[in-house]
């Protein structure tokens, strides 16, 4: 294997391919990147087993590539990376000069590392489900943006570590939920497609770096695997297993009061109260009422905080509710609009926080029984 390549389109390539490698990779050829040099292009592979990330550098304008001996190695990810970096030149050389020893060079540096041999390296099938389906990456970015922040951090229940992705026909219905706050996302999409399937929040967070410029992302699954293609990179990932709970239940359909306020402000108000924490949690209460709405926290060990929200309008009466202050604060910085709505049914009930202009997009959050 012999080739030269830009060092700006290998280093990009290295580290898109780098990012699904693992700091403890259950096999040791998946600590290494496989560099594959063919007639035409470069791929790059990297994986974990769970996440695989697939990135292709063919020879164009803005990147120089020429393959003057085809082959495969596989090279520490880390060790590649910071020679790839390090290298003060715009071409570099990668040459396999025995066995898998392989020489990188550019102007007058000159590294020689020991790979190993890609027939070592697991295979991986990136052959394409046959559920497919586009969108924008901007959309995408919005979907990831709005549920993944509310699945579990807890592996007692592996299903909730991931986001529920379900379609049947044009309608796709993404939810995330710990069981204590749920984040629901539904949007229309062009194409007509039928699957159910829970992708771990962990490959969502990759898939979001990917999505860098404008364009579409091709997204295709089955019951095994998804796949999200962006540009050049293929990024697939396996889907958890089990039945995700039918989540529509928990969503009140009729609500007695009504909560609306100006987005910053009250995340600001939030924000000054959660300061205040007992056993590391901020427990925030509300106490409206359509003459006056106030936000306050209390704690034995720290002290106590009062705010009254005067950009807040309330009807239904009075009614007094606490909750966890980062459940709320992260369900209402995931929303877009200059106000907030909180749909409430009682003082031990789930409430509904949702942007007055966007009802595409809903987050459920469970309040807290507090006694004092």
């Amino acid at each position: 294997m012999y080739f030269k390549v830009s060092k700006k389109a290998f280093l990009q390539g290295l580290a898109t391919a780098a990012r699904a490698i693992s700091n403890y990779s259950p096999l040791p050829a998946f600590s290494g990147i496989k560099i594959v040099a063919d007639n035409k292009q470069l791929v790059l592979t990297g994986s974990d087993s769970d996440i695989s990330i697939q990135t292709t550098i063919s020879a164009s304008e803005e990147c120089p590539l020429q393959i003057h001996d085809m082959g495969s190695v596989v090279l520490e990810s880390r060790y590649i990376l910071e020679i790839v970096r390090k290298i003060d030149a715009d071409q570099i050389e990668v040459e396999m000069i025995d066995g898998t020893l392989t020489k990188i060079s550019g102007k007058s540096a000159e590294f020689k590392i020991n790979g190993m041999s890609a027939d070592d390296y697991p295979p991986i099938d990136f052959a394409k489900p046959a559920e497919i389906f586009t969108m924008g990456k901007d959309l995408l970015k919005k979907i990831i943006n709005q549920t993944s922040f509310a699945v579990s951090d807890k592996e007692t229940r592996p299903v909730l570590t991931g986001v529920n992705f379900s379609c049947d026909g044009k309608l796709l219905q993404c939810v995330a939920t710990d069981s204590y706050r749920l984040a629901r996302k539904n949007i229309n999409i062009h194409d007509s497609v039928k699957f159910n399937i829970t992708v771990p929040g962990k490959s969502l967070s990759e898939v979001y770096k990917t999505l860098e410029n404008d364009g579409d992302v091709e997204i295709a699954v089955n019951d095994r695997k998804a796949q999200f293609i962006v540009d050049d990179t293929i990024i697939q990932t396996r889907l958890i297993d089990g039945v995700y709970p039918e989540t529509s239940r928990l969503i009140p359909l009729s609500f007695d009061y009504e909560l609306t306020m100006d987005t910053k402000d009250l995340l600001n108000a939030i924000d000054r109260a959660s300061f205040i924490k007992s056993d590391g949690v901020s427990v925030i209460k509300f106490t409206l009422s359509e003459n006056e709405c106030v936000l306050s926290s209390k704690s034995l060990e720290v002290g106590s905080s009062t705010e009254i929200l005067s950009s807040a309008s309330f009807t239904g009466g009075s009614l007094e509710i606490s909750c966890n202050g980062k459940y709320v604060f992260d369900a209402i910085k995931a929303l877009d609009g200059d106000l907030v709505k909180f749909s409430l049914c009682g003082e031990m009930k789930p409430f509904i926080i949702q942007s007055v202009s966007d009802d595409s997009v809903l987050q459920l959050v469970l309040p807290v029984r507090t006694y004092a």
